[in-house]
């Protein structure tokens, strides 16, 4: 019986990808197989129609070409105006798309998804454009030719020998919500083309000679309805995989072909055959049974030799796992809505031919939507002998060593039930001494497997007639119908324990399985904490030795991209390696060496290690063992371990490509800062000083102008040397070799000397105070103190107008002495109060008011080195306000009035 239940946890996952999918705006692409079939014309005619049908419709982008009857399908649409952007020197227009958003209407129209945006726009692309307007919620209709897919990008460019760089990814065109295909015969869009309702005149002859060849069209026809098909027929599996719709609906051809340990090539190659004749995708699986885990090695190696085939040839290759082997191969045919079955006939004789036969049969009788194929095999022979088998590592029970220690368990444990039968004989019925007999054998089995539990059914049975049955010490039987007994004892034994060894060989198989999935998770949270190439390299090779029992080695590419050694550690066993090899893997992203087609004499097997972006490097494993590795779940497991590596050492790469790049832009813009400082802050005091040394030497003897001169001279430079000063003040705070110099203060006379030193910059300001008497001392650098309070003072007499207030207040709070600078003017921009303190940071870019940006930083550094605090804000009535809080110590005693007096 088939569990069609459907999993709770696919259904959760379904319901919260609705949930999401409601969120989103809709994405209707209209898909053609080249421009001039009709798209945006299509495109404007449903806009049209939902527009009457009164949906709010808006045109964001449609490109007409110049096509007249594109153009007349706009009218009575509203269009949003583009964006005009400056590139190299002309004004071009492109897609606003805030304009878009803020306008957020139902569906918006936005032509020619590939579309490449200008520089400066939001998104390098418009496909981007589009998903911002998706996640929005607003309803998109684009359109798009088969030659901007990614995945055909190469295919195209070889039909029609010209390349397209306007690509978008395949998962844009697969998520979208509807596909509608316009189509034209090559003939017709041809005829388009000479009656200019393509391109214009002189653009359609070249067109013509070039990428509107009738041989293109039709290629690219072709391409754009398999596309399309292909889209469907996802749609139509997802649509019964939502509905638990088992039965197989052949809507397209798809076939499926079965390998076993008795089949050979003719069957792939049949299969190969029939596909190609029907064009239809194919799958080849080999289901893998218990009782095929002990095949030997030769026997595995043809099953893998033929999935090898089966993928040159074209097919998509799957090992599946599971009990039955019927069961499991239909269920997997019904989940990808296989048409055509494709099996081997059996060649051999006997029971092995019957049990086959059998298999057969009962696939025969089971399907009812399907095809079923059967392939003669008369001219192949399959290798029938071996050596021992290759899943000794899944039963560490089944070793030889193991079996015979089980058969002296088994011979033991029988002899022990038989003299403890002999004891009960007197007072149990020999009918109940048969189920101690099969206790034991139960036992038995399950420790040690199946043959030990054979030998103990055979010597249950001999013993239970030997030591039991009269008479006694013969093998002789005076009653016949214990010979009815001793068959259905050996039967129910032997039953008993094949059962036993299939359900503990299967346990074997579970738990090795766990340790897989186990091993993997361990190695994927190692290296999501790994933040060097050196810590990642010792990461995965401790895994990989320790999972797989090899010798391993990773390579890494040096700046030309040749593989090269790895730094030899004497403590570690290091595979062969080849760097010639490597470097071959490297370059073709192929796997070579032992166990390959690409120079299989290597005692390594080289594996490249296949990142995202671009491969990183080249696995090397070598083992004496390898031929288990050749085994497809051992395959697939080392895959994923090669690609969780790869995954690692490609996120570090990009953290440090991430981190060099903020490095390279901060010390790009500390470097345009600073220039700005120099070309404009110090130029101008300068300019002014030239200026003004300039007029006094061309002045009378008027003693009063020239000391007015004298005076802008002298406040010019004091305001370059400010900031000449900031700028070696910072460079000493970044040095750290600033050495504080506290002393226990009053905090007046520190606020009062700053006051002093802030005259000439305060005379157009009213400056208030506000200090309570009761403050206590502070242990601070008085110097570097008032150099904060002269800096804020100085801030705010800069950014407000002359004859507003500027108060200073104190206040103790808790422990810490709190000052405040407060002003009425226009105040801070809003989410900048903490973004002012760092370097070159200045509340209004390139204004007329000097300053390199530097003197909150400088104010924040000199507090921070107090272990204080400094902060801005809004006042509520208008203007700003900066806080300084100093930690507040315990001062010392001062000395009595009468002592000092004395």
């Amino acid at each position: 019986m088939i569990d069609i239940r459907p999993d709770p946890d696919q259904l959760l996952d379904k319901i919260r990808q609705e949930e999401a999918k409601q969120q989103r705006g809709k994405l209707k692409i209209f898909f053609g197989a080249s421009a001039g079939v009709g798209k945006t014309y299509t495109m404007l005619a449903a806009a049209q129609t939902l527009r009457q049908s009164g949906v709010d419709v808006v045109v964001g982008v449609v490109e007409t070409h110049g096509r007249t009857e594109t153009a007349n399908m706009l009218t009575g649409m509203e269009v949003l105006p583009r964006k005009q952007i400056d590139y190299r020197g002309h004004t071009l227009s492109e897609f606003d798309i805030d304009a878009a958003l803020v306008r957020n209407p139902q569906v918006i129209l936005v032509d020619e998804l590939a579309h490449s945006n200008l520089a400066g726009s939001r998104h390098p692309k418009r496909w981007q454009d589009v998903e911002e307007l998706l996640a929005a919620g607003i309803d998109v209709y684009t359109s798009l030719n088969v030659q901007h897919l990614e995945s055909l990008n190469d295919v195209v460019g070889q039909i029609t020998q010209i390349r397209v760089y306007e690509t978008l990814p395949d998962k844009v065109f697969d998520q979208a919500d509807e596909i509608l295909l316009v189509d034209l015969p090559a003939e017709e869009l041809l005829q388009r083309l000479k009656e200019g309702k393509v391109y214009l005149p002189d653009q359609a002859d070249r067109a013509v000679k070039h990428f509107f060849r009738k041989g293109n069209l039709i290629a690219l026809r072709e391409l754009a309805l398999r596309r399309t098909a292909d889209r469907v027929d996802t749609q139509m599996r997802e649509y019964r995989a939502d509905q638990s719709i088992h039965r197989v609906w052949q809507a397209k051809e798809r076939l499926l072909v079965c390998l076993g340990p008795d089949d050979g090539a003719a069957v792939v190659r049949a299969a190969a055959r029939l596909a190609a004749n029907l064009r239809a995708d194919w799958i080849a699986v080999y289901v893998e049974t218990p009782g095929w885990q002990r095949l030997a090695d030769i026997r595995r190696q043809a099953i893998f030799d033929n999935l090898r085939l089966a993928q040159q040839l074209g097919a998509e290759t799957q090992t599946l796992a599971g009990s039955a082997l019927t069961d499991t191969l239909l269920n997997y045919a019904r989940s990808r809505n296989v048409s055509k079955l494709v099996v081997g006939q059996a060649r051999q004789s006997g029971l092995h031919k019957w049990l086959r036969r059998r298999v057969l049969d009962t696939l025969l009788a089971r399907v009812r939507d399907m095809d079923v194929y059967v392939v003669s095999e008369q001219d192949e022979t399959t290798p029938r002998s071996g050596h021992e088998p290759v899943i000794q590592l899944l039963a560490d029970g089944e070793t030889i060593g193991a079996q015979r220690r089980g058969m002296g368990w088994a011979l033991a444990l029988i002899m022990l039930i038989t003299l403890a039968c002999i004891a009960l004989v007197k007072y149990v019925d020999l009918v109940n001494v048969v189920m101690i007999y099969l206790l034991g054998v139960v036992a038995i089995a399950a420790r040690f497997g199946r043959w030990p539990g054979v030998l103990a059914s055979l010597l249950s049975v001999l013993a239970f007639d030997f030591f039991l049955i009269p008479p006694r010490l013969s093998f002789a039987v005076s009653d016949t119908q214990y010979l009815l007994t001793f068959g259905v004892m050996l039967i129910v034994a032997l039953t008993i324990s094949n059962l036993m060894a299939g359900i503990r060989f299967q346990a074997h198989i579970a738990r090795y399985r766990e340790q897989r999935v186990a091993s993997l998770y361990d190695l994927s949270k190692e290296l999501a904490s790994a933040l060097t190439y050196d810590r990642i390299l010792e990461i995965s090779l401790e895994a990989v030795e320790a999972v797989f029992k090899v010798r391993a080695a990773i390579l890494l590419p040096d700046s030309h991209e040749a593989v090269r050694q790895p730094v030899l550690d004497t403590r570690r066993n290091w595979p062969e390696i080849d760097l010639g090899v490597a470097q071959w893997t490297y370059d073709h992203q192929q796997a070579a060496g032992l166990g390959t087609d690409t120079l299989p004499a290597c005692a390594s097997k080289y594996l490249p290690l296949r990142a995202p972006m671009r491969t990183r490097g080249v696995l090397v494993i070598q083992s004496p063992a390898l031929k288990q590795m050749l085994q497809p779940e051992q395959q697939r497991l080392l895959e994923t371990f090669a690609a969780q590596i790869a995954l690692a050492i490609e996120r570090v790469h990009y953290v440090e490509v991430a981190q060099d790049a903020l490095v390279s832009m901060e010390s790009e813009r500390l470097r345009n800062s600073l220039l700005s400082a120099i070309s404009h802050d110090l130029r101008t005091p300068l300019t002014v000083i030239v200026g003004l040394a300039s007029s006094l030497q061309g002045q009378n003897a008027n003693l009063e102008v020239a000391q007015r001169v004298a005076r802008d001279i002298e406040d010019e430079a004091l305001k370059m040397t400010g900031l000449v000063s900031n700028l070696l003040e910072m460079a000493r705070f970044q040095s750290g070799n600033v050495q504080l110099h506290k002393q226990w203060q009053m905090i007046e006379e520190v606020i009062g000397s700053a006051l002093r030193v802030c005259h000439r910059q305060l005379l157009n300001h009213v400056v208030q105070t506000s200090l309570p008497r009761d403050l206590p001392l502070v242990e601070v650098d008085a110097v570097l103190l008032e150099r904060v309070l002269c800096n804020l003072l100085e801030n705010a007499a800069k950014y407000t107008p002359a004859g507003s207030t500027i108060r200073l207040e104190g206040r103790q709070d808790d422990h810490e002495l709190v000052l405040s600078v407060l002003d009425n003017g226009p105040g801070l921009p809003n989410g900048a109060e903490m973004k002012l303190f760092e370097k070159f940071r200045r509340g209004e870019h390139e204004t007329s008011t000097l300053g390199v940006g530097l003197g909150l930083a400088i104010c924040k550094a000199i507090v921070e080195i107090h272990q204080g605090r400094i902060w801005a804000e809004n006042r509520a009535e208008g203007g700003a306000v900066f806080h300084i809080a100093l930690p507040l110590g315990t001062p010392p005693d001062m000395p009595e009035e009468d002592s000092v007096n004395a």
